[in-house]
């Protein structure tokens, strides 16, 4: 199940709005036979890969899968149907299938006759496709905000420069954590402040590159910006477009996500500067945090979130549980999620 998870991970940036799912199928005496994944929407799934690895090795063997095999015919058949036809006798899954419509395929195959497990390394598969889960849970995209500061958590300078705050390993890290996203979202003042490209710049270059959003209330954005270059798609949000935010300001960030959900992005990357990230934080929007710090002090200049709603009293803190620290080159990236009930 481990390599199954490893193999999941590879579909990651390419499979919406479907799942990324790993599998690996033994033969009847317990060796690998084949192993597949989910590389596109629309594509083989991973079962089906795997077992066209495996070919007749796999009759009366084992099928090691992230997720529970589904049940339902799309752009591609049932994937339990495969599994029956290829002889399969037993099938370990590691997340059961939350979606109504796919979900199910264990009792499917059980009453086939099929031995079936579920659960093993749970967790682990369900990490990797955690974007996925929680938009068919919740409806709206996984939200994680990317945000680069200081120790002393100044995302620039006084005088208003930014770059660089982070080292060029921290960037190419960043560049990678696009490229796995479905879509990169910023405000209209960072469009106007930076002129950003948005594009996910890995070597080799990504298999496809991430929606560019720009959420903009009263349709700001230039012409000419390069987040109009053709480089990658490209959708400006209006007021006019999902409604007016809190008071009027800005735009419904709910409302918004839920045209993304809408059109197949499952993942967003929230990249805006500190008033668009706190708006987030104060709907509660924001799923992850991706924090690359740098070992630099400022002491003046912007903090890296701007918010109303956290921060007046200890007590008002939104508090995070941290998932992971890595050393980024000279820097920190620490990944957390915040706690919620």
């Amino acid at each position: 199940m481990a390599r199954a998870v490893q193999l999941s991970a590879l579909g990651l940036g390419t499979t919406s709005p479907n799942p990324v799912v790993g599998c690996v199928v033994l033969d009847a005496a317990g060796a690998v036979a084949g192993e597949g994944w989910h590389r596109r929407a629309g594509g083989p799934h991973a079962e089906v890969e795997a077992l066209a690895a495996a070919g007749g090795r796999a009759r009366g063997g084992t099928a090691v899968v992230t997720l529970e095999p589904c049940r339902h015919t799309g752009r591609t058949g049932p994937c339990t149907q495969a599994l029956l036809r290829a002889g399969v006798a037993r099938v370990v899954h590691a997340v059961a299938d939350p979606d109504p419509v796919a979900g199910g395929g264990a009792a499917v195959l059980a009453a086939a006759g099929v031995d079936v497990e579920g659960g093993l390394l749970a967790e682990e598969a369900a990490e990797v496709n955690a974007a996925w889960l929680h938009a068919v849970r919740t409806g709206r995209p996984l939200v994680t905000w990317k945000v680069a500061a200081t120790l002393d958590g100044r995302s620039a300078a006084a005088d208003g420069t930014s770059r660089w705050i982070t080292s060029q390993e921290a960037r190419a890290d960043v560049h990678a954590l696009r490229s796995r996203a479905d879509a990169v979202v910023v405000g209209v003042g960072t469009v106007l402040a930076d002129d950003p490209a948005l594009t996910a710049r890995t070597d080799p270059p990504p298999a496809r590159q991430p929606l560019r959003v720009v959420l903009d209330a009263r349709g700001r954005t230039p012409a000419g910006a390069r987040v109009r270059d053709g480089a990658a798609p490209t959708l400006v949000l209006t007021a006019a477009d999902v409604g007016a935010g809190p008071g009027g300001r800005g735009v419904d960030l709910a409302a918004a996500l839920g045209v993304l959900h809408a059109r197949g992005v499952r993942s967003v990357l929230l990249e805006g500067g500190p008033t668009l990230a706190g708006a987030f934080v104060d709907a509660d929007l924001v799923d992850r945090v991706v924090a690359y710090l740098a070992p630099a002090l400022l002491g003046q200049g912007p903090a890296a979130l701007a918010t109303t709603a956290t921060g007046s009293t200890i007590a008002a803190a939104r508090r995070l549980r941290v998932r992971e620290v890595v050393a980024v080159g000279p820097d920190v990236r620490i990944t957390a999620a915040p706690l919620r009930a």
